[in-house]
């Protein structure tokens, strides 16, 4: 009688399967989320120091001040790049899942 009850209360806390979230679907969008987060976290400040260390003040010679303000314009070109890929990617991604939802 015990593993009755414990099996009619382990159902009882299960949502309808109508009510699940796709799990395949929610891991891929954490992915993605992840993906992005680091790229916008690490491209703009990796390309920031290289190009000012590198770029501007090795192959170019600029001063230190002049390098700085050229090296923030290329971390800020590449904040707005990584955020149109993310919002492309992010598009095409939901386009995608609201297709495969629309076929029945």
């Amino acid at each position: 009688m015990d593993t009755y009850d414990k099996a009619a209360l382990n159902v009882a806390h299960m949502p309808p399967a109508e009510f699940r979230p796709n799990d395949t679907s929610l891991v891929s969008t954490l992915k993605t989320l992840l993906f992005f987060t680091i790229l916008m976290i690490m491209l703009p400040i990796g390309l920031y120091f290289s190009s000012k260390v590198y770029v501007f003040e090795g192959v170019y010679g600029m001063s230190n001040k002049d390098s700085y303000f050229y090296a923030a314009i290329v971390a800020v070109i590449a904040v707005h790049v990584v955020l149109a890929m993310f919002v492309y990617v992010a598009w095409n991604e939901g386009s995608r899942q609201w297709r495969d939802g629309k076929q029945d």
